[in-house]
């Protein structure tokens, strides 16, 4: 039998390749869905230009684009690795495409890097759309890119870690409305919008150990402060990041 009667081999494509394929079914899907689209890209973007424009919340001295930039880049973060990941992977659980692509060639392990992958790819298009937006505002952010890079990672594995539990162990109508829920919750007493020194003070305590409140307060640290790295608020992310997704790994149903 002469050689290359059988070319090209049937088998399954390399697991890198796989990857980058789901990364980028797993963008356009996103990108395709006007939900999505409209929690993760026009709601932040409308807050960001709405607040900055009307004198709605006393954010304090300075510009109040300094102050709302930071906030509306942490809620992004959250709006696609938390409430996006988290509605999007209850329906694909329901419908049973989990089930299937857990069948196929592409590791269970490779398709929650590749909707990982597809989280970070549509938050740096947030984050250049928000930051244009911003800037055009009068923004003036301060500080080392390397450490707003180092917080959104870490803000970004934690809420993958939180949506995927919620996704992997409730229904998916229920996961609909308990991470719009969240997202709002969050929205209002994050500091996202509103600064953490408007609450009572015992509840400042308890509400700066929310992920939402250690990205923003993080984030504001370093482009409005010109602060280094914070390590207490990358310390509370990272918790958060250690707990999500041991417990995803732990208690994720596929079916």
């Amino acid at each position: 039998m002469s050689a290359g009667t059988f070319t090209p081999r049937p088998g399954a494509a390399p697991v890198s390749r796989m990857i980058l394929a789901q990364t980028a079914l797993e963008t356009r899907m996103l990108l395709r869905n006007g939900e999505q689209l409209l929690l993760t890209v026009i709601i932040p973007a409308l807050l960001l230009m709405l607040f900055s424009a009307v004198d709605i919340v006393d954010t304090g001295a300075g510009k109040p684009v300094d102050f709302l930039a930071p906030g509306i880049l942490a809620l992004a973060v959250m709006s696609t690795a938390f409430t996006g990941q988290a509605i999007a992977t209850g329906f694909d659980r329901r419908y049973g495409v989990l089930k299937r692509l857990g069948a196929s060639p592409l590791p269970r392990w490779a398709l929650m890097a590749a909707k990982t992958l597809s989280v970070l790819v549509t938050e740096v298009l947030q984050i250049a759309l928000l930051t244009a937006i911003a800037l055009a505002l009068g923004w003036s952010p301060q500080g080392n890119p390397l450490s707003v890079a180092a917080l959104i990672l870490l803000g970004t594995a934690a809420f993958s870690g939180l949506g995927l539990l919620m996704a992997g162990t409730l229904k998916a109508e229920a996961t609909l409305a308990a991470a719009n829920l969240v997202f709002l919750l969050l929205l209002v007493g994050g500091g996202v919008i509103v600064p953490m020194e408007k609450f009572p003070g015992a509840a400042q305590s308890v509400l700066g150990l929310l992920p939402i409140s250690a990205l923003s307060d993080g984030l504001r640290a370093v482009l409005q402060q010109g602060a280094g790295l914070p390590w207490g608020d990358a310390a509370v992310l990272a918790a958060w990041a250690v707990l999500g997704l041991g417990a995803a790994a732990r208690f994720f149903r596929w079916e």
